[in-house]
């Protein structure tokens, strides 16, 4: 792999006027670099991946072809928001896929979360390649590569996003990555200056295999819908409570295990939610945000009176360490 450096001289990107300067100059260098080639971008939805799409498309337009794949793990809303966004706002040349019954046939039963990891990027991979073999002309491969993919890279935390996961006939694309040498807050400064809707930029760090890792256990689609809909409300209350743009991340988890409670007067024997809210600057190290009671009473109230299957919601105070952020 080519090493790539940021620019000694490179000035940090901190206002409109800086992030708009760089998206001028993307646009150009990817005209440069594309020509009248074809590009494929797998476009998650993700700030990183959308910022490039809205790079590309004001650089070439229909020239680019972005994949988004629904593999049923993704949040209440997140597909249709990016078909609106980019194939009805922007005219993107944009393939929806819907794999929702593929990834969840394979993810029936499994309980290891390594197994499960593996069957969802395995699965993504097979889905996006058999949509390019489709396609004609495709000589480059579009990434949401940002600095600190590069930085872990090098220094063996994790490998670079890069196209070596393909298959064999697709590895002679030529990577285009416009934001590798920026930092997640310069991304979400260019993703204003390219006029993204602000759910997008802000969004929150969202884990690859989605909300897999947020059903511990054997995935099944009523404790999945149970976590994508209390994942709704606790971000529709976060933002109503002027949460959204304080707390670095906040998500529901519901566990492979049942208690008893009564609802109506009536025996239930049902799944727990658990809540958790952190803070963070480099993710080696979290704290918890505490939630007004008033607040808390509510989020309960209603994730109980709204979401099937719930009877107790529970609110996790572990900071990292000993806990990760996540639960798998």
């Amino acid at each position: 792999m080519e090493e790539i450096r940021r620019p000694d001289n490179m000035v940090r990107i901190t206002t409109p006027e800086l992030a708009q300067a760089f998206v001028e100059e993307q646009v150009a260098a990817a005209r440069a670099q594309i020509g009248d080639g074809r590009v494929l971008l797998a476009l998650s939805g993700g700030v990183d991946s959308s910022v490039v799409a809205a790079i590309l498309i004001k650089a070439v337009g229909k020239q680019l072809t972005c994949v988004h794949v629904n593999h049923g793990l993704l949040r209440k809303g997140e597909p249709e928001q990016v078909i609106r966004v980019f194939r009805d706002e922007m005219n993107a040349d944009l393939i929806y896929v819907d794999a929702v019954d593929r990834f969840l046939d394979k993810l029936a039963g499994v309980t290891d979360p390594e197994q499960k990891r593996m069957i969802i990027g395995g699965t993504f991979i097979d889905v996006f390649a058999e949509e390019a073999r489709k396609l004609d002309g495709i000589r480059f491969l579009a990434q949401g590569t940002i600095w600190p993919d590069i930085l872990e890279s090098e220094a063996g935390i994790k490998a670079h996003h890069n196209a070596g996961g393909l298959p064999e006939d697709m590895q002679q694309f030529e990577l285009v990555e416009p934001v590798r040498i920026l930092y997640k807050d310069e991304v979400r400064l260019v993703g204003k200056a390219l006029g993204l809707p602000d759910n997008m930029v802000y969004r929150q760090p969202f884990p690859g295999p989605g909300l897999g890792v947020r059903c511990p256990g054997a995935i099944t689609r009523d404790r999945l819908e149970a976590v994508r809909e209390s994942d709704a409300i606790l971000r529709e209350e976060f933002e109503k409570e002027g949460l959204a743009g304080k707390v670095w991340q906040y998500f529901t988890v519901v566990p492979d295990f049942r208690s008893t409670g009564i609802t109506d007067g009536k025996r239930t024997f049902e799944w727990p939610c658990i809540i958790r809210a952190i803070n963070t600057t480099d993710v080696t190290e979290v704290t918890v945000e505490h939630l007004r009671p008033e607040f808390m009473d509510h989020l309960v109230e209603r994730i109980i009176r709204e979401v099937p299957g719930i009877n107790r919601v529970l609110y996790d105070f572990t900071p990292k360490p000993p806990a990760t952020v996540e639960y798998e």
